[in-house]
């Protein structure tokens, strides 16, 4: 009989890592930082070097996969997501997941100022993406809410104008987040 092979774990990784010196796991965080972008964004995020906001390659990349300018390239929603899960992973502050999931949903609308989307993931993933930032929102203190709800305001009320069942999704979405009407 065949023995399945053991698939290496954290825990294993784990083991390794803690016998090491620290000139060693120095020297293996340089590795992989240049292994990739993305490991670099994640580091940069992490320990808010590089001084520019941390924020705006997070933004770049929901722009370059929800809104990116020219409409012949294609759009991803997984992959504008994909932004706001590595930054949670990275951060998780909860004042830069409002801020992105705000920026998406502005995202959208912008990007459906150029051309329409027949695509109802494309709007459900714009409705689930609005709840969840309206829920980043509400873990903010009282005195940072307002420009972000003032902001989903705008979007809400565009969300009138597409159909696609989005209109409802929000009201729902902003009832249930105990948010009052606004003029």
């Amino acid at each position: 009989m065949a023995t399945k092979k053991k698939t290496a774990s954290w825990s294993d990784l784990k083991a390794h890592l803690v016998g090491m010196e620290k000139d060693q796991l120095l020297a293996l965080v340089k590795d992989l930082y240049g292994a990739s972008k993305e490991t670099q964004q994640f580091l940069h995020a992490r320990y808010a070097v590089g001084g520019s906001d941390v924020l705006e390659p997070y933004k770049a990349t929901i722009t370059q996969w929800i809104n990116p300018g020219d409409v012949r390239k294609p759009l991803s929603v997984s992959k504008a997501k994909k932004a706001i899960t590595d930054y949670k992973k990275a951060v998780g502050d909860p004042q830069g997941l409002a801020e992105l999931g705000v920026f998406y949903c502005e995202q959208v609308f912008a990007s459906l100022d150029l051309c329409t989307s027949e695509d109802e993931s494309f709007y459900d993933s714009l409705c689930v993406m609005f709840a969840q930032a309206l829920v980043h929102i509400q873990k903010l203190p009282q005195s940072d809410r307002s420009p972000y709800i003032e902001r989903m305001w705008q979007v809400r009320l565009k969300g009138n104008e597409i159909g696609w069942g989005v209109w409802d999704d929000f009201e729902q979405a902003w009832k249930t987040a105990g948010l009052p009407e606004m003029g």
